[in-house]
């Protein structure tokens, strides 16, 4: 068995164990380590939801408590990987045709060590205690419980127009620079932070939902659209005097994602949300929320062409060159493009990818979606223009791009970039069809980053450098620092900045996530992650010289993670 960094860090915990027990146990882990597992999916809000319980016979036995411990555990920290339903996406399957064969010293013993492949060691590390690992172990042999459906009687339910269009300002009535503010998302807080860029100071903090996700700007650049882990979206009205929330919905039980319609004629018009539970899209008002159209995306597999209860929809995105939003059904492997033209009358094309589709963005053109499957390890390329599969490339382990990264390779021309979860390598796809066909929808080169565990990864048109962060990596100096190339020097290996150190903070995780620049691309802004009972901040580097710029303390700031610049976010500039 290869071991490489990533590996013999996430086997440190493990290995003082393994010198001693039974040779059972000693088995056991030896093929949990080489089958791999999953990344931290975080946080589910269905934890808490009346679910539907098939018992089954072969099954250990649990009582009714044990149950509820081990639903809620599971949905506070494996659903995000595994499903709702335990169909597998990031992670692997769980079903009970998987976990029984297992066998219960096997899946302790997974539980307790995780795997190389990103499966956290819940035990080892003692984020479980030995009384909950024998619960999950127990817990994931029984048949999942299966949460209610949610459709439009219930999101009509939920929707709050809380200042109709018509009672709105008729133009912008404040002297905030928008193309310069920041959606902070304070994510365990349930709010985000509207920070100014150039005095950095707070403008405000607002209430959206548990565990806010994303925040996504309308084309106009006027809404701001917010969305949480419990489906809850909130829209922001960036021109009243002082920006305030002026509808919210509720569009299903687990959500990520967001997006309102870009193609000319239709700015701003339409909203999409994805939910995670049910697996549907929901199509609505782009300035009032109000549900218009829900579509399922349960369906067949792009692969086997298997039916699938729970193709979770991931990543969306609104095409500059058609009517249309594409969105990812990541268990199925199908991007469907909606065109939004006639919602009555409603045209979906399917695109037919590699499986476990989680995130992407566009390349630098806009015309290209580099769409992430992560467990296929792969990215698709979609044309947007043609509405087809442009390519197909192969990556490291697990690439999560977030957006992704564009920048002008010295040698190959335009490139997109990925980090990965599973390994410590970013893969560089060039994406210039026209005049660098010769390496279009390639990887041109692969770099050596800091370690594996990477979830971001940034640069800018006017910038030369190319930050990538490795906040899930076990190692504090990897996970508490930012990895820094010199695009014009690739060859040479990279700079490791001490972001977490920079910050000045209390002891904590100090996890460092998330690069996001400035509107003039001069300064990229860093979260200082922690636990929501430790000090966070949020540190600002000058883009040039790469020296600490500014540090953003404030009781506030609690678990920031994703930033978002307005005008970046509006234009897809990354």
């Amino acid at each position: 068995m290869k071991q490489g960094r990533l590996f013999k860090q996430l086997l440190v915990a493990a290995s003082v164990a393994l010198a001693v027990g039974a040779v059972n146990a000693q088995e056991a882990k030896q093929k949990a380590l080489e089958e791999g597992g999953m990344q931290v999916g975080g946080t589910s809000p269905v934890d808490g939801v009346e679910m539907m319980q098939a018992l089954n016979p072969k099954s250990p036995a649990m009582t009714k408590e044990e149950f509820e411990i081990g639903k809620k555990i599971y949905f506070e920290r494996c659903a995000g990987c595994h499903g709702v339903l335990r169909k597998g996406a990031t992670g692997k399957a769980l079903t009970t045709d998987i976990t029984l064969e297992r066998g219960t010293e096997y899946l302790k013993t997974f539980i307790n060590y995780g795997s190389p492949q990103g499966m956290p060691n819940w035990g080892s590390s003692g984020t479980l205690t030995e009384k909950e690992v024998d619960v999950m172990t127990r817990y994931i042999q029984h048949e999942p419980p299966t949460p209610p459906e949610y459709w439009l009687k219930e999101m009509n339910a939920s929707w709050k127009l809380l200042i109709p269009p018509s009672q709105r300002p008729k133009v912008k009535m404040n002297n905030i620079d928008l193309a310069n503010l920041f959606s902070v998302t304070l994510r365990d807080a349930g709010k985000i932070a509207l920070i100014d860029g150039a005095s950095k100071k707070i403008l405000d903090v607002i209430d959206t939902g548990y565990a806010v996700h994303i925040s996504r700007i309308s084309k106009s650049g006027r809404y701001l659209y917010v969305i949480g882990r419990d489906a809850k979206i909130v829209l922001i009205d960036l021109w009243m005097e002082k920006p305030a929330p002026v509808a919210e919905i509720k569009v299903g039980l687990e959500a990520r994602s967001v997006e309102t319609s870009k193609y000319k004629g239709y700015e701003d018009r339409y909203a999409i949300a994805g939910t995670y539970w049910p697996p549907q899209f929901t199509i609505m008002d782009g300035d009032t929320l109000k549900p218009l159209k829900v579509v399922g995306t349960r369906g067949m597999t792009s692969d086997t062409n298997e039916y699938h209860p729970e193709p979770r929809v991931a990543a969306i995105v609104g095409s500059h060159y058609r009517p249309e939003f594409l969105v990812n059904a990541k268990e199925t492997g199908m991007v469907h493009m909606v065109d939004y033209t006639d919602l009555e009358n409603l045209k979906v094309k399917m695109i037919k990818t590699p499986r476990f589709l989680h995130d992407g963005g566009f390349e630098s053109t806009g015309r290209y979606f580099m769409d992430a499957a992560n467990a296929s390890d792969k990215i698709a390329v979609i044309d947007t223009k043609d509405g087809k599969l442009a390519g197909v490339v192969s990556v490291g382990k697990t690439p999560h791009p977030g957006r992704g990264a564009n920048f002008v390779h010295p040698k190959f021309g335009p490139v997109w970039a990925t980090g990965h979860l599973g390994d410590e390598t970013v893969s560089l796809i060039g994406t210039d069809p026209k005049k660098n066909p010769q390496n279009a929808w390639k990887v041109v080169q692969t770099l050596k980053a800091a370690g594996g565990g990477q979830l971001f990864l940034k640069s800018h048109p006017k910038s030369t450098n190319l930050w990538v962060d490795a906040p899930l990596n076990p190692d504090p100096t990897i996970s508490q620092s930012i990895a820094v190339f010199d695009i014009n020097n690739l060859d040479k290996s990279f700079d490791l900045l001490p972001i977490g150190e920079w910050a000045g903070v209390k002891p904590g995780a100090k996890r460092v996530v998330q690069p996001e620049y400035n509107r003039a691309g001069d300064e990229v802004w860093f979260s200082v992650w922690s636990t929501g009972s430790e000090e966070s901040a949020i540190v600002v580097v000058d883009d040039k010289t790469r020296k600490l710029k500014a540090v953003i303390k404030d009781p506030r700031i609690i678990t920031p993670t994703g930033k978002f610049n307005v005008y970046n976010t509006q234009n897809d500039v990354y």
